[in-house]
């Protein structure tokens, strides 16, 4: 029975992590759609209606990224877009790995160590995975289209 036991863990702390890096990308609009669906929600709109903004707004802010990141031609502005999508995603990562952390390293530097590992693998994941969301070539579209004009 222990083994089992052991073994659901294990699978349980695999499938919190695959999770974690699926979802990295999703975390600022998630933390958007949270706050305009409880805004919506305290001023009136009930509980349906808040859900209904919040996931409006989470695809909206997931879809006005996306379109930036492709749009924008400099790679400092590419930055910066994909870095308000990774920052979120990082401190989801820290937070994450600091309490699976306090599961089984009783020392509160390594806890904080591993924490930051955690971070920068969730960051660096959401990173590359806001890359991918656009389509190959979007930004070469943008380039000729504008010297088109």
């Amino acid at each position: 029975m222990i083994i089992f036991g052991l073994f659901f863990v294990i699978f349980g702390i695999g499938a919190l992590c695959w999770s974690l890096f699926n979802l990295a990308v999703y975390a600022l609009p998630f933390f958007v759609g949270l706050t305009v669906g409880t805004a919506a929600y305290h001023s009136g709109a009930g509980v349906i209606g808040a859900i209904i903004v919040g996931l409006l707004a989470a695809a909206i802010t997931l879809g006005i990224g996306q379109f930036f990141f492709a749009a924008l031609t400099s790679p400092l502005l590419r930055l910066l877009v994909a870095l308000l999508f990774t920052a979120p995603a990082m401190v989801a990562g820290y937070y994450a790995t600091l309490g699976l952390a306090r599961i089984g390293v009783p020392s509160v530097i390594w806890r904080d160590v591993f924490a930051v590992i955690g971070a920068l693998c969730v960051g660096c994941t959401a990173f590359v995975r806001i890359a991918a969301l656009t389509p190959p070539g979007s930004s070469r579209r943008a380039e000729v289209s504008s010297a088109n004009y």
